[in-house]
């Protein structure tokens, strides 16, 4: 007897095969004589009708304690199936019940739930079609995204969690301490003791892994990081979460070009690998979500990229008709908005937008010639605006140690940065992708708490 996932027996199963299947009942219908069952284990978003004969022992009592929800084991064998939309269904022979739901509180019944409602039940949303669809695809995300890095050779590091430097300098980080917050400690200046803290200084969860990455990239020369990164930004958006996870590959040896090429290779992989893995997932979601969503993927694996400098980008913007909620001038951050009509409007594709003004990017961004501008990318996807960011790294320590002391910002704590550029420094570049941001792009689900398991916001971290 074998053992098989629903997916398997869906795709492969044949008639007259002996297969047992375990999974949550999703729907019951009670026939004179017999009884059909939906029953899906997660590995699929179709069912696998279960056909329950009166002939099967404790037939009676098995049928009342199965409802919505419910828990079984089934033994049979696969016959043909005479129902639409179904090549072949379970004939019970042995069922074991593991658990029991009652009707009259679960909350998951068949009909349409908001997601607002399914975000209050986030323990038992992942068991409706849409969020194991969600979670299928964010899956084969994740696999495509270390699937592609680890063909290419790059290492994959760990980066911390816990860090005593703010990457991006914008001040929004979460902070991580020992004290006992009704007695903490003061120094002579009446301000926290933070040299009597776990850590003996200021101490936060990461906003991004980047500058460990670049440490790794000078001694393995190309890495990639995967993990949590946390901002304390007090935004209630669709697209913002205080705690989400990141990719970020770091390539030594490497200038702006080279970050833009391994960034569009990068995304064309990871959208034609779901596609290939997540067929039947991708459909719903182009059916029931987003009727844009295949022909959004389409345009990404098989366009090339427009390629443009910021200062281009500006202009194309000015000379347009199109009114926007922020003004545009040579300068300013490029809004959603800004981004969006580039993506959507003028290109019809994704575009990568370079050269950025040196005032609204990082301090380790690499200074152009003539020093208005740093060799900077951002690409920006049609429906969501910029969906990777990166740079050339600024390898030259005098201009480097220049644009910190420009921004104010503390030596002290990223004084073993600097020494990357002191011992065998070299050209390098990298860039982060949002992984909620691309798994949302992929889904068309318009709200990015949709697309993690547990999504932490302002005034929820529940379950």
């Amino acid at each position: 007897m074998t053992n098989q996932r629903i997916i398997e027996i869906l795709r492969h199963g044949q008639p007259d095969q002996t297969v047992t299947i375990q999974g949550w009942v999703r729907t019951k219908r009670d026939l004179k004589n017999f009884a059909f069952l939906e029953v899906n284990d997660g590995s699929s978003l179709a069912n696998l009708q279960v056909i329950l004969e009166a002939t099967l022992p404790d037939y009676e009592t098995s049928l009342k304690q199965i409802n919505n929800g419910s828990s079984v084991a089934i033994s049979g064998v696969l016959v043909p199936s005479e129902g639409k939309n179904q090549r072949i269904e379970l004939k019970a022979q042995n069922l074991t019940i593991y658990g029991d739901a009652d009707p009259t509180t679960y909350p998951l019944q068949k009909k349409r739930h908001s997601f607002e409602f399914l975000r209050s039940i986030s323990h038992l949303r992942s068991r409706t079609n849409t969020f194991g669809a969600v979670m299928r695809v964010r899956n084969a995300c994740a696999t495509a995204i270390h699937q592609f890095f680890q063909e290419k050779g790059f290492l994959w590091v760990h980066t911390p969690i816990i860090t005593a430097s703010d990457c991006e300098g914008a001040g929004e980080l979460f902070t991580v301490t020992n004290f006992n917050l009704d007695k903490i400690p003061k120094n002579k200046e009446n301000k926290t003791d933070y040299t009597q803290d776990f850590f003996g200084k200021k101490a936060y969860l990461t906003v991004s892994g980047q500058l460990q990455a670049e440490v790794m990239a000078m001694a393995f020369e190309n890495v990639y990081t995967f993990g949590p990164t946390f901002r304390a930004e007090n935004s209630n958006t669709s697209r913002h979460l205080a705690e989400f996870w990141m990719v970020e590959p770091e390539i030594a040896f490497c200038d702006l070009e080279g970050d833009q090429n391994l960034a569009e290779e990068f995304l064309k992989y990871i959208f034609k690998y779901v596609l290939e893995k997540c067929p039947e997932d991708m459909e719903f979601f182009d059916q029931r979500i987003d009727n844009s969503v295949l022909e959004t993927a389409d345009n990404i694996i098989n366009n090339e990229f427009a390629r443009i400098t910021y200062t281009e980008a500006i202009k194309l913007l000015e000379k347009t008709d199109q009114k926007f909620e922020f003004p545009v001038e040579w300068g300013v951050d490029l809004q959603s908005e800004h981004e969006r009509y580039l993506a959507e409007k003028l290109f019809k594709k994704p575009v990568i937008v370079t050269n950025y003004p040196k005032e609204i990017k990082a301090f380790y961004m690499r200074l152009d010639e003539g020093e208005k501008t740093v060799s900077a990318m951002d690409i920006l996807a049609p429906k969501i605006g910029e969906i990777i960011g990166g740079s050339q790294r600024e390898e030259r320590l005098d201009i480097l140690e220049r644009r910190i002391q420009e921004l104010n910002l503390n030596v002290e704590d990223i004084w073993w940065y600097l020494d990357l550029r002191k011992f065998g420094t070299v050209p390098h570049a990298g860039f982060g992708l949002g992984f909620e941001r691309v798994v949302q792009f992929m889904t068309g689900m318009a709200n990015i708490r949709d697309v993690i398991p547990f999504p932490r916001t302002p005034l929820n971290a529940d379950f």
